[in-house]
C-alpha cells in the first residue's frame, strides 16, 4: 500500500513498526519526536504524517536484569512482538530502547523485516554531523555499558568512548535515577524529580572533565531528562532524534514529477 502526501511531494513506501513499552514513557516520547520531526519536514495536517504501528510491550523482561541473569531471556519476547508488528503490516522495526539492542543479533535473524539499529544509526550520525568530535561520552544503563554496546560501534568509527565505570558509585546513582521506585524516571510519570537532574549533571561533568566533547543519551529514559537540561555546557545527542529521522527517511520517498516539456521554435 502506498500513501501519497500532497505537501512535500512525498509518498510513503514503508510502514514503521515501533516496538515500545521499554519503558512506556520513553516509547511515547519517541512517538512525540517522530511527530515533531514530521512537522519540521513540512507536514501540517493529519493525513500528511506517515502511518506507523506501535505496540507497548510492557511485559518484556527488564533488559539489564535479563542480561545479569536476574530475569528471563528477552529474546523470545522481542521476537514475538516483532512478528506481531510484522503481521500487522509493519515493513521495518524501530525499538526505542538502547539496551534491547544487545539482543539484536539473536532477534533479527528470526524476523522477516529489518530492525533499524539505534546504536549504529547514532554513531553514523555523530560521524556525519559532528566530524570534529573525537571523544564521546555515553550515559547508559549498566547492561548497555557492560556489553560495550556503544563502545564497539564508536571504536569501529574511530571515536574514543568515555563511560562511567560500571561498578562506581556515580553509575549506581545513574541507575537509581532510572529505576528508583520513589524518584526514578520509570516511576515518576510525566514529572522528573530534581534528584535525577542532580545525578545527571554530576555524570555529565565527570565525562566532560575526562575529555568528552559530546554526550550520548544511551538510555531512552535518560533522553527524557537530558532534553530538559538545556543549561549543560556540552552538547547532548539523543539517539531518539536520530531514530526519528531514520524512521521518516525509510518510510517516505520523494515523488518526482517530469519536467514540463519546453516548446521549441520552428
Amino acid at each position: 500500500m502506498v500513501f501519497n502526501f500532497s505537501n512535500n511531494n512525498q509518498k510513503q513506501i514503508a510502514i514503521p513498526g515501533i516496538l515500545g513499552g521499554m519503558g512506556p514513557r520513553a516509547s511515547i516520547f519517541f512517538e512525540q519526536k517522530l511527530l515533531e520531526t514530521s512537522i519540521k519536514r513540512g507536514n501540517k495536517s493529519d493525513s500528511e504524517h506517515p502511518v506507523w504501528i506501535s505496540i507497548a510491550a510492557t511485559d518484556i523482561p527488564d533488559r539489564t536484569s535479563s542480561l545479569a541473569g536476574n530475569a528471563p531471556d528477552c529474546v523470545p519476547h522481542l521476537v514475538r512482538y516483532g512478528k506481531l508488528l510484522q503481521k500487522a503490516g509493519a515493513d521495518f522495526l524501530v525499538v526505542p530502547c538502547n539496551t534491547a539492542h544487545v539482543f539484536y543479533d539473536r532477534v533479527q535473524p528470526q524476523l522477516d523485516i529489518p530492525w533499524v539499529h539505534l546504536i549504529e544509526s547514532t554513531v553514523g550520525d555523530i560521524v556525519k554531523q559532528h566530524p570534529t568530535v573525537t571523544q564521546v561520552g555515553v550515559l547508559a544503563t549498566s547492561g548497555t555499558l557492560s556489553n560495550s554496546l556503544y563502545n564497539s560501534y564508536l571504536l569501529q568509527a574511530g571515536l574514543i568512548p568515555l563511560t562511567l565505570p560500571v561498578d562506581c558509585q556515580l553509575q549506581d546513582e545513574v541507575m537509581q535515577a532510572i529505576y528508583s521506585q520513589s524518584w526514578g524516571l520509570k516511576t515518576t510519570g510525566s514529572s522528573t524529580d530534581e534528584r535525577v537532574f542532580e545525578v545527571l549533571e554530576k555524570a555529565v561533568f565527570y565525562l566532560a572533565e575526562r575529555g568528552a566533547e559530546l554526550i550520548v543519551a544511551g538510555c531512552t529514559e535518560l533522553s527524557i531528562a537530558l532534553e530538559k537540561m538545556n543549561y549543560l555546557t556540552i552538547p547532548v545527542l539523543d539517539p531518539l532524534d536520530v531514530a526519528a529521522e531514520v524512521t521518516l527517511d525509510r518510510a517516505l520517498a520523494p515523488l518526482f514529477y517530469p519536467e514540463p516539456k519546453m516548446e521549441v521554435a520552428a
